[in-house]
């Protein structure tokens, strides 16, 4: 259903993380806590090629369809191109076999695995696929580089022709096409892209009527990942997706969203009310985020309670899920 979407790279880049007053430690509890759901990537972007129409073609034919993924081992993936995003964070496209999907559930996540410099213990750490459910031939990353991310700086080391174990599917939010009437999300950074995994599932559903909100937040205009794929899908599904900007400061005259912090009043102005039917509201993004509008996960990184400003709003247990 959706074309291929090239996004427009911007020549200077400001550093994409925001969403939240700074606050906590990043250790690899964080990490667990945050990452698992995807947050550590920035997002992806869609872009045309000419071998898409082939795999187009490959997955019309009547050879079967296979998936890649195995829960209960890692597996080795070629990447087979790199296609850099911004001074810190970049696209990776590996190989599957031409008829081969990945095999995610909606939602759902990877775990990938790596020997780290002179680590005796493998680097484990989690992913959100950007790429479509039934993509065949390739499934996609985009992986920002953190300085003291160990991960990421190994995945932004490789080189077309290494590969990378990879372990899933991890599952998170047990999405029914139809079983809700709405869903309002809120995204922070590089927390876009379990968000974008859904939103592009449920509009590519033509029976699923479910209407989306998402609001996004990030440090700079120029941070905003993914600007351009949500524009388009706003554009061509305008009475099913709604995208809300909302950038800590505000460098033009020009910009057209909300400036700050999200709060109370924002997510009353766009998010479905707790008292609404068939209501879902998630979030993704950094530790402080999810601590001030939802509540933190619990020590063991299952949902924990709701709090924050989700709580004050009335939102239940059953309304709320953190990514």
């Amino acid at each position: 259903m959706f074309a291929s979407i090239r996004n427009t790279i911007p020549r200077q880049f400001s550093r994409a993380y925001s969403t939240a007053p700074a606050g906590g430690k990043n250790g690899n509890g964080v990490l667990w806590a945050s990452l698992a759901t995807g947050a550590v990537l920035v997002g992806a972007y869609y872009y045309t090629r000419s071998k898409e129409s082939q795999e187009g073609s490959v997955a019309s034919s009547n050879i079967p369809v296979t998936t890649a993924l195995d829960p209960k081992k890692f597996i080795p993936f070629k990447l087979i191109e790199t296609t850099p995003i911004n001074h810190d964070s970049a696209h990776y496209r590996f190989a599957l076999e031409p008829n081969q999907e990945l095999g995610l559930d909606i939602t759902s996540c990877i775990v990938v695995k790596a020997k780290v410099g002179n680590d005796e213990k493998p680097t484990i750490r989690p992913y959100t696929p950007v790429s479509e459910q039934h993509a065949r031939g390739y499934f996609d990353l985009v992986i920002k580089r953190y300085p003291d991310g160990k991960m990421s700086n190994h995945i932004h080391s490789l080189v077309p022709g290494d590969v990378l174990e990879v372990k899933g599917p991890i599952p998170k939010y047990p999405y029914k096409n139809g079983a809700l009437k709405e869903i309002g999300l809120v995204a922070g950074g590089s927390g876009i892209t379990p968000m974008v995994q859904l939103i592009q599932h449920v509009l590519g559903d033509p029976n699923d009527n479910t209407k989306v909100t998402l609001v996004f937040a990030n440090k700079s205009e120029d941070d905003i990942i993914l600007r351009s794929t949500l524009d388009d899908f706003a554009k061509k599904h305008p009475d099913q997706f709604k995208v809300h900007y909302v950038i800590d400061k505000a460098s033009s005259a020009d910009w057209k969203g909300d400036v700050g912090y999200i709060n109370k009043d924002l997510i009353k102005k766009y998010l479905p009310a707790a008292s609404a039917e068939g209501v879902l509201v998630g979030i993704c993004g950094p530790p402080p985020m999810l601590k001030s509008i939802s509540g933190s996960k619990a020590p063991d990184y299952s949902q924990g309670e709701v709090g924050g400003i989700f709580k004050e709003l009335g939102y239940t247990s059953q309304q709320v899920f953190k990514f």
